[in-house]
């Protein structure tokens, strides 16, 4: 079974970054697969070919440009953030099916919290879910998606909001998409907590990636 672990909480981005690049340098043919959950402290992250006229006004939070796809959004306290470090090519997993992948396992964990209509938006990684009181079907972000392939192997992630609080989404245009409104588990009048959220979360990864191994014939390297 591939691994969870928790990083130490919260954790500076660039301290996870860096531990992300290093362990996928590192990495061989036998290195095990592995899922880190945290929590960081407030940073707007602006992926590889993100668009700087995206952050609004990131004001005294921390912008960092990183090596992931995607454009700019906001990490902070309430949000639980999985990253997977998974060798794609060793579990024959296409990144197509593998973002596809990532985004079941939050749409069917929103479901079964509670959460109602959790879906996707075409050619808008993420899961969504309606916001309440609104006719004309106008979706809110409520999991970001962002990802790094190198030499094979997957670094970065995903963030599901959880308990947070929203305004520093006002800052930026999430994902690069003016106006796109956010919301977190307890808008949707869910109780939980950072905590419990990512332990269901990285159960459901772990199985999931498991499953999906069995089903290729492969025994994904675990612990």
């Amino acid at each position: 079974m591939i691994r969870y672990k928790w990083l130490p909480r919260p954790m500076p981005y660039l301290q996870a970054w860096q531990a992300m690049r290093d362990f996928t340098e590192a990495r061989s043919e036998q290195t095990p697969d592995e899922i880190w959950l945290v929590e960081h402290p407030p940073v707007y992250t602006l992926g590889q070919a993100g668009k700087p006229e995206h952050v609004l006004n990131h004001g005294n939070i921390e912008l960092v440009h990183c090596d992931r796809g995607g454009q700019v959004t906001y990490h902070g306290p309430g949000q639980v953030v999985a990253y997977c470090l998974i060798d794609l090519r060793r579990m024959k997993l296409f990144v197509k099916e593998y973002v596809a992948l990532l985004e079941d396992v939050l749409i069917d964990l929103l479901t079964d919290l509670g959460v109602r209509g959790a879906c996707r938006k075409p050619d808008a990684p993420g899961v969504y879910v309606p916001l309440d009181g609104v006719a004309n079907g106008e979706l809110a972000k409520i999991a970001a998606l962002g990802i790094k392939v190198r030499n094979g192997c997957t670094y970065h992630g995903l963030a599901l909001n959880v308990d947070m609080d929203l305004d520093p989404f006002l800052g930026i245009n999430p994902c690069g998409y003016e106006g796109l409104k956010t919301v977190d588990l307890r808008s949707c009048g869910i109780g939980a907590t950072v905590l419990e959220t990512g332990e269901l979360l990285g159960q459901r990864l772990a199985a999931r990636f498991q499953a999906f191994a069995e089903s290729r014939g492969q025994t994904p390297c675990g612990v």
